[in-house]
């Protein structure tokens, strides 16, 4: 069952909404936060958290900007600072202790500069498709798309034009690719559609088009790693997931065939993967 619900994070314009959706027992102890990716809403985490509510209260945060939170005034204000901050409060509202972490692309950078700090809430991570080395040939073709604020007279559009920037994720099915697209727009009146984040992100984003170097934070995470690779990645390249293994806290790495950036998590094979690893850890 799925159940939604805001709070409020504060940054330096004030304070501004966070949406989140929760699955599973309010009152379960075992807590596990899936945080999505630069564009994406929790929305993304659907099938994975009915997979997982058994076992755990599941949260999944729009992160500010995303989804049904609140956008910013100061578009200089989208960054890894405030996102921390918002996720911090979700921990906290949430009453747990420890948690689990699942971040698809910019959500496991969240979770591993959660997870680095001195005393971390985070008892393990799940990251897809991200890593400490980023390319910027990577960011560069994620770039390309990101920041653009199309309308589209209807879903059909929609869905098209979302088969071309999103094709990497992996989606089979037209089940998939519908369910995707319903996720990833709003309503904006006059019967149409646009993409369900603010544009502005673009504009800090677009000022970091360079290689990205987090292997010193990397190092500092002790909690138990699964990595999640796409085959055919431009994001993770599989000499980093292979360093991954080596480095830091030795993470265990899995590689989906028939995707790049980033395994969209909604393929049972997918989800199995996440939630035996994490049921295994947690014996």
């Amino acid at each position: 069952m799925m159940t939604p619900h805001r709070y409020l994070g504060l940054g330096p314009g004030g304070f501004h909404r966070i949406a989140y959706v929760e699955w599973g027992l309010p009152g379960n102890p075992r807590v596990c936060v899936c945080v999505h990716g630069l564009t994406r809403n929790g929305r993304d985490f659907d099938e994975l958290a009915q997979a997982l509510q058994q076992h755990w209260r599941v949260l999944c945060p729009d992160v500010v900007g995303r989804g049904d939170s609140d956008r910013l005034a100061d578009p200089a204000q989208y960054g890894y600072p405030q996102y921390l901050n918002d996720m911090t409060a979700l921990v906290a509202r949430a009453g747990a202790a420890r948690v689990d972490w699942v971040g698809t692309s910019m959500g496991g950078l969240i979770g591993m500069m959660m997870a680095a700090q001195a005393n971390s809430p985070v008892r393990r991570l799940v990251v897809n498709d991200i890593g400490p080395f980023i390319p910027k040939a990577g960011l560069e073709r994620i770039a390309s798309y990101v920041g653009k604020d199309p309308r589209f007279a209807t879903l059909a559009d929609a869905e098209a034009a979302l088969r071309k920037s999103a094709g990497t994720f992996g989606l089979r099915s037209d089940d998939e690719w519908r369910r995707f697209t319903e996720r990833s727009v709003r309503a904006v009146g006059g019967g149409q559609y646009g993409m369900a984040y603010d544009p502005a992100i673009a504009k800090v984003f677009g000022a970091a088009l360079h290689d990205i170097d987090l292997w010193s934070v990397w190092d500092k995470v002790r909690c138990p790693v699964l990595v999640l690779r796409g085959a055919e990645s431009d994001v993770l390249p599989q000499a980093t997931a292979e360093e991954m293994k080596h480095r830091g806290p030795g993470a265990t790495v899995v590689e989906f065939a028939g995707c790049g950036h980033a395994p969209a998590l909604m393929d049972a094979a997918q989800i199995a993967v996440v939630r035996d690893w994490l049921l295994g850890e947690a014996r």
